[in-house]
């Protein structure tokens, strides 16, 4: 089956979120609120089968004037090593590039994935926009288990 790259639109939100929170309950990813999503839904590229089925999803978040990181990244697992995620997050990776961003960031499980994406491996103190605005109410703050990672556009 062909797979293609599309902006979210709002009527993919619950799409999305269906993906997200499957993730989640596997402990893949954080949960996101569906209120969240539809609010960031601009932020969302997605890959989709040619029957319109979302196949995977991922966000490009401005977090500062230099800054973007790449969230909520996921494909099906039956898709995975089809090269869906590396097309979503170099579309995310360009649009950052675009809009005059330095730095991209993620914070994964999955590094050897980014690391072949040319992120390396960074300490979270050197993303304290980051931690204040969003980990400080996560609720595996301040104990997170999640690697950040970190490249220049």
């Amino acid at each position: 089956m062909e797979y293609s790259l599309h902006t979210a639109r709002v009527s993919d939100v619950k799409e999305i979120h269906s993906l997200l929170l499957g993730a989640a309950d596997k402990g893949q990813l954080l949960a996101r609120s569906l209120s969240d999503l539809y609010s960031h839904a601009r932020d969302f590229v997605l890959m989709k089968n040619s029957r319109g089925e979302v196949a995977g999803c991922c966000a490009l978040a401005i977090i500062w004037e230099d800054l973007a990181e790449i969230r909520s990244l996921y494909v099906r697992e039956e898709l995975r090593l089809a090269g869906l995620g590396r097309a979503m997050v170099e579309n995310c990776l360009r649009t950052a590039g675009d809009m005059g961003l330095a730095r991209v960031f993620t914070l994964t499980y999955k590094t050897a994935f980014f690391e072949r994406l040319g992120f390396a491996e960074v300490g979270k103190e050197v993303l304290p926009q980051k931690i204040w605005a969003d980990c400080i109410h996560c609720p595996k703050f301040p104990d997170c288990d999640e690697v950040a990672m970190q490249r220049e556009v």
